[in-house]
């Protein structure tokens, strides 16, 4: 059989859009051996299809998430780096809720992009920038500051505490970006809720009573410190170790099973064995009952 001139290209043109998420630049598609023209062919054909100016997604437009991100940043040129809220998505701190994706460049060139919000900074540090799955991204750390210029302070504590459970980051980090960085956007916020003190809770439900426990004039708790009790591992929700006091989120999504409720009440019965008070907080109760269950909380604590 005749060998094609272009097989060698579209071999070459395979292998790395199957590292890249289906999504090459024109700079990317010419070291694979495709000339501009041949490019503009293949669009006109069905084989490329544009995502962004110079950027295009390989064999079909319909790219995942990532390779969303990445198309937008690498639209954006060398040194581009996805930030903010579409950071925050990809770390997993937020759940991405189909804006346009956000980039920084590290210049103050006013250039425009069709789809993707631009951010340009003369401050962008080596150690605020990583990868993730591929695409070059903020750190968890400095993700977190721009956020705090977006999202009100209860979604930014939110984030922040979802990103400390998951070991993303920790405070020291969040301090060291802000000595960095501390007259940017989103520093004032990031300031008051690091010294308010970042639990690391797990769920949502969580952030919820914590805020519930708070609110009621409690001192911080212990917050998913784990207990070895009779060769078990056990996580507590929130404990106060001075007052063999636990409070836990009781949610429907997690324990609303014949299983779960067992394992709540052997759980329970070998946190009380061991001394332990342990008090249950629901969804409803923490939102449409904060005030009895603030009253609750404080007649457990003695307070």
């Amino acid at each position: 059989m005749r060998k094609e001139p272009d097989n060698d290209a579209d071999r070459n043109v395979a292998w790395l859009a199957s590292e890249e998420w289906g999504v090459l630049s024109l700079e990317e598609l010419r070291r694979c051996g495709v000339t501009e023209d041949k490019v503009f062919r293949r669009v006109r054909r069905g084989r490329l299809h544009v995502l962004h100016r110079g950027v295009y997604a390989v064999g079909h437009p319909n790219v995942p998430l990532e390779g969303r991100f990445l198309a937008a940043v690498k639209a954006c040129g060398s040194g581009a780096v996805l930030s903010h809220l579409s950071a925050a998505a990809l770390w997993g701190m937020v759940d991405w809720d189909e804006r346009h994706p956000e980039v920084t460049v590290k210049d103050t060139t006013p250039r425009v992009h069709a789809g993707i919000r631009v951010h340009r900074t003369r401050f962008l540090d080596a150690e605020e920038v990583r990868r993730r799955r591929g695409i070059p991204v903020t750190s968890p750390a400095r993700t977190a500051l721009d956020f705090c210029s977006q999202l009100s302070e209860k979604a930014a504590r939110r984030a922040i505490r979802k990103g400390l459970s998951d070991r993303l980051l920790n405070v020291r980090q969040l301090i060291e970006v802000l000595d960095r960085q501390g007259r940017r956007p989103g520093a004032k916020r990031l300031r008051r809720i690091v010294a308010a003190g970042a639990a690391p809770t797990r769920t949502e439900l969580e952030d919820v009573v914590l805020d519930v426990i708070l609110a009621a004039g409690l001192p911080r708790p212990d917050v998913n410190v784990p207990m070895r009790l009779d060769g078990r591992r056990v996580i507590p929700d929130f404990r106060w170790p001075e007052w063999r006091l636990i409070v836990e989120a009781d949610s429907k999504t997690w324990h609303d099973n014949k299983l779960a409720r067992e394992d709540d009440a052997e759980r329970q019965a070998l946190l009380e064995a061991h001394g332990e008070r342990l008090v249950r907080v629901t969804w409803d109760q923490a939102v449409s009952k904060r005030t009895q269950t603030m009253k609750r909380l404080r007649a457990a604590a003695g307070a």
